[in-house]
């Protein structure tokens, strides 16, 4: 199994209207402390992304918030105490940067830009370009609704059922790392590459 020492959180910079998504934040974010594994995450110090940063810093993590400039003001990175703070010229950049410091991710609640990150990774992977282990924590069923419409592309004959296993799913928060550790496989790109040039040649 690879070793998982950096995880890339996406998560809202609303804190929702479950208290519960507050309480599975701030749990997620004390056991990564807990456990010394670094965070990774939007870098804004409101909502559920505050709330990972600052348990998961007064745990003991190491924690980098990155954040594209224009959200600076809006955000407010130094309320989330962040052990860094890196700020990009755009999304893209910001983006790009969690990629690369991550050995996972973990989709927390959010809004369409957390969507957004969570659908990029999915893609990735099926795509053949990373096999990191992508993962949504289902507090309350928020993801109900995206699980049961990737079912629906798979019943409509527009992705197979492989792309659906690609996305973990954890419905408590002590789950989480367990189920990231055991997907975790320390394949290279080209060994993925290879594998889908042969699926692809079937």
């Amino acid at each position: 199994m690879a070793e998982i020492k950096t995880i890339c959180v996406f998560c809202g910079s609303s804190p929702g209207r479950s208290g519960k998504f507050i309480d599975d934040a701030k749990a997620f974010g004390t056991l990564l402390g807990k456990e010394k594994i670094h965070l990774v995450f939007g870098g804004g110090g409101v909502g559920l992304m505050g709330t990972v940063a600052r348990a998961a810093r007064d745990s003991g993590s190491e924690v980098t918030g990155i954040i594209p400039r224009f959200l600076v003001n809006r955000e407010r990175p130094e309320a989330a105490h962040s052990t860094n703070t890196i700020v990009t010229e755009d999304m893209h950049e910001r983006k790009h940067k969690m990629f690369e410091m991550a050995d996972a991710f973990v989709a927390l609640p959010g809004g369409i830009g957390t969507l957004e990150e969570l659908i990029e990774q999915l893609t990735w992977i099926q795509l053949g370009q990373h096999q990191k282990p992508l993962l949504i924590l289902n507090t309350e069923g928020f993801w109900n609704p995206l699980l049961k419409l990737l079912e629906n592309f798979r019943d409509m004959g527009f992705v197979g059922q492989h792309a659906i296993d690609n996305l973990l799913v954890a419905d408590k928060v002590e789950d989480i790392l367990p189920t990231l550790t055991n997907a975790a496989k320390p394949v290279s790109l080209w060994a993925l590459r290879e594998d889908q040039a042969v699926s692809e040649n079937m």
